[in-house]
């Protein structure tokens, strides 16, 4: 099993920076990507970003330019993942969720996620 530990968020004023960390720990040998998702009440979750653990990396088109993932960060016992979010909008307030994806067996398991972490954008 993989657990995920997110942290960072809070409440920050529109135009103000956050950055939202990750710590995948237990079977990690196995991740192959980790990334980042929303959530507001009553919408689907969406993606915000996404690395590989080649450093390829997606980005949701309402944050592109203003939001960097980091590479997956690798020790024997975590991989953690940073999330820079810039020019904070309103529009970003969510619940932003940590996410991994681990090959095992020939298979990938996309279905790791964090509690989720809030951020709240406003004045």
């Amino acid at each position: 099993q993989v657990q995920l530990v997110e942290s960072g968020g809070g409440l920050v004023q529109p135009g103000g920076s956050l950055r939202l960390s990750c710590a995948a720990s237990g079977s990690i040998f196995g991740v192959v990507g980790m990334g980042w998702y929303r959530q507001v009440p009553e919408k689907q979750r969406e993606l915000v970003a996404r690395t590989t653990r080649d450093g390829f990396t997606t980005y949701g088109d309402s944050v592109k330019g203003r939001f960097t993932i980091s590479d997956i960060s690798r020790d024997s016992a975590e991989n953690t993942v940073y999330l820079q979010m810039n020019s904070l909008k309103p529009e970003d307030t969510a619940v932003y969720f940590c996410n991994a994806v681990i090959y095992r067996g020939g298979t990938y398991f996309p279905d790791y996620w964090g509690q989720g972490t809030r951020v709240t954008v406003s004045s």
